[in-house]
């Protein structure tokens, strides 16, 4: 199984076989570490220890390093050990077998196996005696990683543990000195406990202390990429790693935002309508599996971009999706994160913004949460490659978007969805664009109707003032509101597709076939170079959703098992009875909007382009008069 894609289930055997290493690492093993000069006797009546004033920074010196005892001793007087006490030391003693596991999955998956096993026979040199020290660093790495991300899973206690701990002596010279090193470190710790209480609480202390560590020393690691996206299950023990988060395992803190529900969103059908469907579908999400029937079965919608005037309903459209898919998930008890990416996020430092994102994405595709992502004024985010004046980290940004919403390691689960929105998407990066894999206008309240209902909406009820004649709210009416919306489109909106079906038509006389679509497809590539085979897909894509255009029957979701934890095959049968057959109509009105937009955007970046050329102008011919005019005063120099 690839490192990258799915979930890798270690077998028990594979870690089964550490465990002789591992039970003799936490009964006695002798460490040669650096003499920070701190006293392993507690000071009467704190928690800290004595720090000697002489630096002894440069010593090292040999210590046995006896965990078992120093557990035993923490209630020295009863031979046996407590809960807590067993606790920590079989947690410790699995976390180790978990870790050198760990590495082994990662020697294997990488090309450090092949050069172990050239290394026994002659040592090797040049290239690849630098690489297999680097990959045995890189896997070092990963077994302390494993090491605190399973104590902080395993061991009891919620919170942040309040005692102060060193961090360990990291040793990365192998997986074995790593894990000797999490040993001793653990050791150094718990020592001097006054209780198992205590003693429970400084080794959460440093398993957080630990982790912190080594992620501020990740950038010293190369090889490490490979592990990044990596989802690793311990059935037995219920651990789950995924790559580097820093808080595996713990429990999201619960959302905190202002939700909006469907009927408080006025105008926006299409958008209103696709974004309720999407928080369904996205609860058709098998966690076993990690897979979704509406990936499968197509029409699952993973990017999509929304662009409207200031003040058409963007926010309110993000507060609605998030509010639904919150409510579902609660109801299902499954994990819901929420992120947004936005300006706050954008480095001077070279490399970071990159990172920052790369964590945003990471975070929202996790594949054991239902997550949510938006890009907030993306076009202020994500610069166009092309923009001389764009920062470095905007254009870092770019890069990582568009790797992970189209690129060829991209892995489409259906657990998740990310949305970019945008005043301007004409000025986001054409590329980019076109991964959006569905295009929504947010134009907001367009009829009369639309402005009744929400001013009545924004008024509230404190007030005794007469509705008039009108029905509150039948114009958002969705399935009524969608219907006329998507037959509005089968006539072209913009002036520059309209020209291109105007000449169809005389050609072809309508779609009639699939050489038609073809057609119709090519001509409007000839009148609008943008529109690509990205854009065919993204087309393609929309269809399929149209022809999933079922209403998931809210039934489903009023209790769990009515459909949300049935099995993967289960619920792709109840989807698949509920699909309806593709239609050229359907065809032509995905064709339209999807090429009104490009068309939108397009008009929209020449008309930019255009108001530029004529400002420019203008100073230049006020520039040149008030130069004449300094002439004849005898003010003008040309030096």
């Amino acid at each position: 199984m690839s490192l990258n894609t799915g979930l890798t289930a270690i077998p028990e055997d594979d870690i089964t076989k550490h465990l002789a290493i591992a039970q003799s690492f936490v009964t006695k093993v002798v460490m040669l570490e650096n003499d920070s000069g701190t006293s392993g006797t507690a000071l009467a009546g704190t928690n800290r220890r004595f720090v000697s004033t002489v630096s002894t920074g440069g010593t090292r010196r040999t210590r046995e390093v006896e965990l078992a005892r120093a557990i035993q001793s923490v209630r020295a007087a009863d031979q046996m050990l407590s809960p807590n006490q067993h606790t920590l030391l079989f947690r410790a003693r699995r976390g180790v077998m978990v870790g050198l596991a760990v590495a082994d999955v990662f020697s294997r998956q990488t090309n450090l196996e092949g050069l172990q096993a050239r290394n026994t026979t002659a040592p090797l040199q040049g290239p690849d005696a630098d690489n297999f020290k680097a990959l045995l660093s890189a896997a070092a790495y990963i077994t302390a990683f494993t090491f605190a991300a399973y104590l902080t899973t395993t061991l009891p206690g919620e919170g942040e543990p309040a005692e102060d701990v060193a961090e360990p002596d990291f040793l990365f010279d192998t997986p074995q000195d790593a894990a000797k090193s999490m040993v001793a470190g653990l050791e150094r710790a718990i020592a001097g406990s006054p209780d198992d209480t205590a003693m429970i609480s400084r080794a959460r202390a440093f398993a957080r202390v630990a982790t912190e560590g080594l992620i501020s020393r990740k950038a010293r690691f190369t090889g490490l990429a490979a592990f990044e996206n990596v989802h690793i299950r311990i059935e037995q023990d219920d651990f789950d790693l995924n790559g580097f988060d820093v808080t595996p395992g713990t429990k999201r803190k619960p959302l905190v935002m202002t939700f909006k529900k469907p009927e408080e969103v006025v105008g926006n059908h299409i958008a209103k309508y696709q974004s309720m469907k999407l928080a369904k579908m996205i609860m058709a999400y098998d966690f076993q599996r990690q897979m979704n029937p509406f990936v499968e079965l197509g029409g699952f919608l993973f990017t999509f971009i929304g662009d409207g005037m200031p003040g058409t309903g963007k926010t309110t459209l993000i507060q609605m999706i998030a509010g639904l898919m919150n409510n579902y998930c609660e109801i299902a008890g499954y994990a819901f994160h929420y992120e947004n990416f936005g300006v706050d996020q954008i480095s001077s430092y070279q490399g970071k913004s990159g990172q920052n994102c790369k964590d945003f994405i990471n975070n929202v595709m996790n594949p054991k949460a239902i997550g949510f992502g938006t890009i907030d004024d993306v076009d202020q985010v994500a610069a166009k490659r092309s923009d001389d004046r764009a920062s470095a980290g905007q254009q870092e940004v770019t890069a990582v978007l568009m790797e992970s919403f189209a690129g060829a390691s991209t892995v489409v689960r259906g657990n998740c969805t990310f949305g970019m929105l945008s005043n301007y998407p004409e000025n986001v990066d054409d590329a980019l664009r076109q991964r959006a894999g569905a295009r929504w206008l947010v134009d907001g309240p367009q009829t009369r109707e639309d402005y009744i209902d929400i001013f009545a909406l924004l008024a509230g009820k404190n007030h005794t003032i007469p509705l008039g004649e009108h029905q509150l709210y039948a114009n958002q009416e969705i399935k009524k509101a969608v219907s006329e919306t998507y037959q509005a489109h089968a006539k072209p909106h913009e002036e520059g597709l309209a020209a291109v079906w105007e000449k169809f038509e005389k050609e072809k006389g309508g779609l009639k076939t699939i050489a038609d679509v073809g057609t119709y497809l090519h001509m409007i590539r000839l009148a609008e170079p943008r529109f690509t085979g990205r854009a065919v897909k993204n087309i393609t894509d929309a269809v399929k959703m149209r022809a999933m255009d079922v209403e998931l029957p809210d039934q489903w979701f009023e209790k769990p098992e009515n459909f949300m934890h049935k099995s993967y095959d289960e619920k792709k049968a109840m989807i698949e009875h509920l699909r309806g057959p593709i239609t050229l109509p359907m065809i032509l009105q995905e064709i339209n909007r999807y090429a009104d937009s490009e068309f939108r955007y397009t008009d929209k970046s020449d008309d930019a382009a255009i108001n530029d050329i004529i400002r420019r102008e203008r100073q230049r011919e006020k520039a040149i008069k008030e130069i004449e005019e300094m002439r004849k005063d005898g003010r003008w120099s040309a030096t």
